[in-house]
């Protein structure tokens, strides 16, 4: 049953507010509301200047925890597509649009169609007992692609009139996305063999590293995204000791002071410059892009842990999409 758009209003005023940004929506163009920038910038390369793309959650905040603001009822009654991460990353979100989207409003799940259950991945940060599997697939590009296809269907089917115009762009970004995945796997295979494995703080590369060789052995941020406990920084020193691993992997999203113990405990790098969900530059710019983001993530792990990543110079990380006749 569908709760009272006005008491869940009520409720939501007791959360603090977090900017989101407003829909400004010409009357020709279709409104769809998503959570994160890699989301929308996957959602913006398929549907070009067809649409206008609400995204509720900002940049470098985190998505797990992030309640949508009382602001965010308002676009999400007004959309005409909802298309979300799922796999659990927004349930809060996913439940304002099930009490307040039109009854007739799409709401799409994009890793619930990516993935079928026996690909979920489970660890450390996302235990399978805690039944949320790893949601992150937009990391890997061919997921991503996935993605892409499956937004493309969604649009076409609310907007049948731009179907080609959305394949088009899909088939370019797509094209975009396989070149990157190509351009990875041929700097990751520069990584010298004993330094191909992954310690990072948030685990958010599960769907990647298995593509490129890269062995992901171990999460520092545990499932209720609070600091590890003593006895399992203890465990982290001693694996990162074992395996020889030169670095550790942080996130600007996710500051963490016992990066630096573990680091120097272990006689390892820690560098805090990943990111999974918060791209580079601003709205706007060039690099502002999904593609950006990953570039820039693949070349720091190459480099960090003694590779060469210069199959990543020149990659064009702008926009695909073009604009529509």
């Amino acid at each position: 049953m569908r709760r009272p758009a006005l008491l869940l209003i009520a409720l939501l005023l007791a959360l603090p507010t977090v900017a989101c940004s407003a829909a400004e929506v010409d009357d020709d163009q279709l409104l769809v509301v998503t959570t994160v920038a890699p989301l929308r910038d996957i959602i913006e390369q398929v549907g070009g200047d067809r649409i206008a793309v609400v995204a509720l959650v900002p940049e470098g905040t985190n998505s797990h925890t992030f309640d949508p603001p009382p602001s965010a009822v308002g676009d999400l009654e007004k959309a005409d597509l909802i298309i979300i991460n799922g796999l659990n990353l927004e349930l809060p979100t996913l439940e304002l649009a099930e009490a307040n989207a039109s009854n007739d409003t799409p709401i799409v799940l994009l890793g619930n169609l990516a993935v079928s259950p026996d690909e979920y991945v489970f660890d450390f940060s996302f235990p399978e007992e805690d039944g949320n599997p790893n949601p992150h697939l937009w990391t890997a590009p061919h997921l991503a692609v996935a993605y892409a296809e499956i937004v493309r269907a969604e649009l076409s089917k609310v907007d049948p009139d731009g179907a080609d115009y959305y394949a088009d762009n899909a088939e370019r970004f797509i094209a975009r996305l396989w070149e990157l995945d190509e351009a990875i796997a041929d700097a990751t295979a520069t990584i010298p063999a004993p330094h191909r494995q992954l310690i990072t703080y948030h685990d958010s590369f599960p769907y990647f590293a298995p593509r490129y060789g890269l062995e992901i052995i171990g999460a520092i941020q545990p499932s209720d995204f609070s600091e590890p406990a003593p006895r399992e920084v203890a465990r982290l020193i001693e694996q990162i000791r074992d395996a020889g691993v030169p670095a550790i992997f942080g996130s600007e999203v996710f500051p963490s002071e016992v990066l630096d113990t573990i680091a120097e405990e272990a006689g390892a790098v820690q560098v805090s410059t990943l990111s999974d969900d918060d791209l580079p530059g601003e709205p706007g710019d060039p690099e502002n892009t999904l593609v950006g983001m990953m570039v820039e993530n693949v070349r720091t792990m190459v480099t960090v842990l003694g590779g060469d990543a210069s199959a990543l110079d020149g990659f064009d990380t702008s926009s695909t999409w073009r604009p529509s006749e």
